[in-house]
């Protein structure tokens, strides 16, 4: 299985890329999280890998950090969730208020992700909240709250940016700013996309 891929960037979309590793061009579907922080076109680029077989085909799926790959992984375990449902999951919450959200069994915060009605809601606690437990265990005690910026959605865009090889201090600084160029209620991606923005003023 194929778990990890690392090559140039020759095609990237917001539903999936391909990676040329020594002149095999690799097709992974990606969630919205991750295409908005690949590189430019023809740059290196490394991303998780999780390999979904079936009768008739191989797909890859691609990631941004482990933690992503890990909650896919648990989501397509699911009855009735599917590997598109899984990605579109992903595309629709930070992978941090995802794993949150099942944890403390926020049936309103899981309801309202494009895709997932109640019942399927139910089903996500029912089936992954003690599974979803290994993930908050690998992905919390390391994390640091930067000073004055308590929302959990600013952590999250912290630790992305940090995944992404980023220093503390500089993801901590392109996170405040991001935060003050956007306001209240920005989704993960924009939030996410502002403070690259700014990293890459440096």
């Amino acid at each position: 299985m194929i778990a990890n891929i690392s090559g140039r960037l020759i095609h990237k979309t917001t539903e999936s890329v391909v990676i040329d590793v020594g002149g095999v061009g690799y097709e992974l579907f990606i969630p919205l999280s991750t295409f908005y922080t690949l590189p430019e076109l023809n740059e290196p680029a490394t991303l998780k890998v999780y390999t979904h077989v079936r009768e008739d085909a191989i797909q890859l799926f691609g990631f941004l950090t482990q933690e992503e790959r890990d909650v896919f992984g648990l989501l397509i375990s699911v009855s009735g969730v599917g590997p598109k449902l899984a990605r579109n999951i992903l595309s629709g919450i930070a992978v941090g208020d995802l794993v949150s959200a099942i944890g403390t069994a926020d049936n309103k915060k899981l309801s309202s992700i494009p895709g997932i009605g109640g019942k399927s809601a139910e089903r996500l606690i029912l089936e992954l909240r003690d599974k979803i437990k290994t993930i908050v265990l690998k992905s919390v005690p390391e994390q640091k709250e930067a000073p004055g910026e308590a929302d959990p959605l600013a952590v999250d865009v912290a630790s992305a940016l940090e995944n992404l090889g980023y220093k503390t201090a500089q993801a901590e600084e392109a996170v405040k700013k991001a935060k003050a160029a956007l306001g209240d209620g920005p989704s993960f991606e924009a939030f996410l996309k502002e403070a690259l923005k700014h990293l890459s003023k440096r």
